[in-house]
Parts: structure tokens; sequence; C-alpha cells
């Protein structure tokens, strides 16, 4: 069925089969009475799309409708993805999950960090959750001063001895890996992988595309806090560097402008439609067209269980993926894998269902997961 025109004041279009009407029906009450300004929703069931639905507001002020072609911040939604540019490159034979991250990036052997690997990197064991040299927002927008800092920094733990979310430097650790062992920004090395499965999505929006940009609408509202670092030590020390240094490093008070969406920052600043989520899993679902088999096979195996300082609550970590944990569901089915974002942004990929699932949205509501894209993912499976 094709959807156009207006529910309760609220522009919905796109088209979704009549089997999974009872998810539009979710989107829409999402609106009506889940708090949702603006969406975009994409499934793929056995390579075919079945639900392509846009609706709400592309800005605060409820001017500018929401279309399939709108982009907006999905946030650790893009850990995912630039994990598959540094996955491609175990595939290709360039490096290998157990070699030192230093066999490609020398500067990171510093402080004590020579022991770290890629398979440490992948799965938050590496030790650099934060980085210990106070930077600004100018520094942000330099990805060389970024890694550059990241580098140098002394670890938090001896790799690979436990894990802690890099909630916002698995971007610099993981595009600064790509980097080094490419000559190409990760954004750059996107570019085809994103061509190849027609996947709307950026690390970096080029100028000519930020029309598209979606604001983010913060539920809580603010600038980042104002945290003396000085008067903090161990893990709370550790913590809040991860998130506030730079201080809009979680792109608080920065998110809308042109300089948070041209850098790249691809563990919290991707910018996707919901399709180009969707696309990109299902990518993944097709043997050999992004990762061989036996690489997804592991990636998205547990490798890092266990109590996670920065998150604050018992988390298991894939390879730049999380699997679907009772905790952090995404399908009903144990091989379901994918990574949801700030606010509730997620895509996830079901093998046993055949289901790639993009969810892209601007209002943030606190952590990852939400009402809203509960919802719809139960009442997919429902349709199932």
């Amino acid at each position: 069925m094709d959807l156009a025109g207006d529910q309760d004041g609220v522009p919905i279009s796109g088209r979704c089969d009549e089997q999974f009407a009872p998810v539009a029906a979710e989107f829409a009450r999402n609106f009506a009475e889940r708090g949702e300004v603006g969406a975009g929703l994409c499934v793929i069931v056995d390579g075919e799309p079945v639900i392509e639905l846009s609706g709400g507001w592309a800005n605060e002020a409820r001017t500018r409708p929401w279309q399939p072609d709108t982009l907006v911040d999905v946030y650790s939604v893009g850990k995912a993805v630039v994990a598959v540019l540094a996955l491609q490159l175990v595939d290709d034979g360039t490096i290998g999950l157990d070699d030192p991250v230093a066999s490609v990036w020398p500067e990171f052997a510093s402080s004590g960090k020579g022991s770290a690997t890629v398979r440490h990197a992948l799965c938050h064991q590496a030790g650099v959750p934060a980085i210990r040299q106070l930077l600004t927002d100018d520094d942000l927008w330099d990805f060389d001063v970024m890694t550059a800092a990241l580098a140098a920094t002394e670890p938090w733990w001896e790799p690979g001895t436990r894990h802690g979310y890099h909630t916002n430097t698995y971007g610099h650790l993981i595009g600064g890996l790509v980097y080094r062992a490419t000559g190409e920004l990760p954004g750059t090395r996107l570019r085809p992988v994103a061509d190849l499965v027609g996947a709307d999505i950026y690390f970096g929006v080029p100028d000519d595309e930020q029309e598209r940009c979606a604001d983010v609408i913060w539920a809580l509202g603010g600038g980042p806090p104002i945290i003396d670092f000085g008067a903090l030590s161990g893990d709370d020390l550790m913590v809040q560097l991860s998130y506030f240094n730079p201080p809009g490093y979680s792109s608080i008070g920065v998110v809308n402008t042109r300089e948070w969406r041209t850098t790249q920052i691809p563990s919290t600043n991707s910018h996707a439609t919901a399709s180009g989520v969707a696309r990109v899993y299902q990518g993944l679902l097709e043997p050999g067209l992004l990762l061989s088999p036996e690489l997804l096979a592991e990636a998205t195996a547990p490798q890092s269980v266990g109590f996670c300082p920065v998150l604050g609550e018992e988390v298991t970590f894939g390879l730049g993926f999380k699997p679907t944990t009772v905790r952090r569901p995404f399908g009903p089915n144990p091989s379901s894998f994918g990574h949801f974002g700030t606010g509730g942004a997620v895509g996830f990929a079901d093998p046993d269902a055949c289901v790639a699932f993009g969810y892209a949205m601007n209002h943030v509501i606190p952590r990852w997961q939400s009402s809203r894209n509960r919802s719809l993912i139960d009442a997919l499976y429902r349709c199932l």
C-alpha cells in the first residue's frame, strides 16, 4: 500500500506491503503517542524492500517534512559501518585481526599500547575510550589532530585485559587504523562500499548535500556540561573524558553545525537515510559482497563479555557489531546482529529471517533504545 498525506497533522509517506501494515501503524503511532518528530524506516526482507516510510519533520519548527532522502546523524550506528571498512582489510590480507594496531600505525605503540591488536580495537578492548590530553572543538574538526592525540594517550588498562565502550574514540581508532593502512580517510573509503549496495550514508557530509540534513533535536537540550576534570580520577575521569573531551565530542552543542556534519567522526556523526542503513545490512546478508561469510560470522559472535564502566552494565561486544542479547535485542533470532545509536537509531540484520532493518530519527531521547524502535521491531516480527 502507498501512503501519502497527513495523519493527525503529521506528514507520512512511502510504501508498505500489506503484510506489514501493522508496522506502518506503529510508525504512525510513534508520532501520535511517543513523541517522534521526524523519522525514516526501511525494512528489506529476502532482498526486497517491503517497508519504506518517511514521516514528520526534519526541523524543530516543523516546517520541513521528512523526505526519503533526508540525512540525519545516526550516531553509533556508524560504528558497525566503520568496522566493516577495517574488516574488509582483514578479508583482503592487508591486516590480520591479531596483528598489532601499530603494525600499520606505528605511533599507536606509544605509552604502552604496542600490544593492542586489531581485534582489541574492534571489540573495545584497546584501552583508549578517552583521550587524556585536553582538547578543544577546533581540534575535533581535524582528523589528524584527533588521531595523533589518541595515539599518544596512555591506555586506561592493559590492552586485551578488559573492555570499555569507546563511545567516541572508536571512530578515530578504527578510522585511524583504516587511514594508516590505506592512505584513505574513512569517508573516502566508504564511498565505493556505499555505492556498491546503493546506500545513502556518509562519514563527512559534502557541502552540496548538507541541505538534506535533518536537525537533531536533543530532548534534554542545552550544551555540554562544564566538568572539573582535575577533581576526577580513575574510571570516573575516563568516562567523563570519553564523552566530553573535546567538549563537543558527543555532538552536544555542535550537532547541527556545518563543522560537525562535515568532519569525520565515524563513531558518532555518520549521517544516513533509513534506507542507507538498511542497505548496508542487506549487503552484509549477501555472502561475500561486503565481507566473507567466515569473517562476518566471527565479527558478529561475542568477542568480549563483561561489565563496561562506560555504559555501567554488562555488555557483549563483537568486532564492531553487537550480537543480539536479552538486554540489547534486535530480532528474536539468536543470529541477529547490528548496532544501536544514541536516541534510538538502529541498523541490524537477521540472517535467519533474511531481514535488514534501518531506522533513523532526529528527536534524541536518552540512551540507545526507545519505545519507538522497539515498537517497530516487535511489530515487524509479529508480521513475519
